[in-house]
């Protein structure tokens, strides 16, 4: 198999599970009274289904990285220095691991309260995370790459920035929306008793026949 088709595979893969992470977490908004949210202690906030977001994240990264490192002859040892390289230990896998895990459970974290406040819109927020992610992750490689010397940065670079804005902008307004929650139906005896009353204080009203 190629070896840039690998990358790109699970770079593709990343993009479906995360793609389906909006609309999935979308489900467990809490239900809606009068368009608001209900609320503790009968409803929930969007801390309760982020509780099971990490658990997730405990059982498969955990027991998958041990699994994964056991079958690749992987050290468990943290602390290990490496040979030949001054200063530089396994520690490095924890320190900048946990400071990557820590940037992902704030971002799955922003990312669930985004799609509780906005009834679970999943077209209204992910092209906004996507395309606002590829910008970041464009200026904070510029700001490591300049940290080792002089940089040229092609135009086009901040061209295709201005554009994601554009089509981010572009689809937040032209993202389609449910309708408005319909009326509760006036019961027919609470109609028939209204128009009683109606007809009781109406003094313009006729008299029957009966009546005369």
């Amino acid at each position: 198999m190629n070896k840039m088709l690998i990358p790109i595979l699970f770079a593709l893969g990343t993009a479906i599970f995360w793609g389906c992470y909006g609309p999935t977490i979308g489900n467990a908004q809490a239900p809606r009274i009068d368009g608001k949210p209900l609320l503790p202690p009968d409803g929930w906030t969007p801390f309760k289904p982020y509780v099971f977001i990490g658990i997730a994240y405990l059982v498969i990264a955990i027991a998958g990285g041990l699994a994964m490192m056991k079958y690749k002859g992987d050290s468990f040892d943290y602390f290990a220095a490496v040979p030949g390289v001054e200063g530089l230990s396994h520690f490095a896998t924890a320190k900048w691991g946990f400071l990557a895990g820590t940037l992902g459970a704030f971002g799955a974290l922003c990312l669930t309260t985004a799609m509780m406040t906005s009834r679970g819109n999943a077209l209204l927020v992910m092209p906004i995370v996507f395309g606002g992610a590829v910008s970041v992750t464009a200026i904070v490689s510029i700001i490591k790459l300049r940290g080792h010397g002089p940089l040229d940065i092609n135009p086009f670079l901040w061209v295709g920035m201005g554009l994601t804005v554009v089509g981010v902008v572009l689809v937040a307004m032209n993202t389609p929306h449910g309708h408005a929650p319909k009326k509760a139906a006036v019961p027919a005896t609470e109609s028939i008793a209204t128009a009683d009353a109606v007809d009781a204080v109406d003094p313009e009203k006729p008299e029957s026949a009966e009546t005369l």
